[in-house]
């Protein structure tokens, strides 16, 4: 189904609601808290400091993974 394009309206709400506590905890404690205080969104992190801590990503580019200091 394509929710954004039958209720725009609605599935921006949704987007915002979703992503907003992210924002919230990156403004609030910077990265290295927000990274600190929530596995979730370490585990999001694709790169860090110049450094790719994806493995998936980095071996898709070739290049070679650095550890996520957060996990």
């Amino acid at each position: 189904t394509n929710m954004p394009g039958a209720v725009p309206h609605t599935s921006t709400l949704a987007y915002v609601a979703s992503v907003l506590p992210y924002v919230t905890a990156l403004a609030n404690l910077g990265v290295e808290g927000a990274m600190a205080a929530d596995r979730g969104l370490a585990a999001a992190l694709t790169t860090y400091r110049g450094q790719m801590t994806n493995e998936v990503i980095a071996h898709a580019v070739e290049m070679k993974a650095a550890a996520n200091p957060f996990l």
